[in-house]
């Protein structure tokens, strides 16, 4: 998984890996993982997931499957023209 931007700097790091069967066990983990770092949940909370090149949305994250290598990506809001 990828940590973009503001995401990136919340947890510290640009990648790593994460085993778990749906978006909400990945969740759960990055949290226990990067939770107690300044900000981290935060910008979570508000980032764009991607599941391969697929926007997760509004889906709830226990019903959002993830693949054995399938690639995660946390996009915070960006500003700009």
């Amino acid at each position: 998984m990828r940590y973009w931007a503001a995401a990136r700097a919340a947890a510290g790091i640009a990648e790593e890996r994460v085993s778990a069967t749906d978006l909400a066990g990945l969740l759960a983990e990055i949290s226990r993982r990067h939770g107690h770092r300044d900000r981290f949940d935060d910008v979570i909370e508000y980032c764009s997931i991607l599941v391969g090149e697929t926007p997760v949305g509004a889906k709830e994250p226990s019903e959002v499957s993830l693949a054995p290598g399938v690639s995660v990506e946390f996009l915070p809001p960006f500003a700009g023209g």
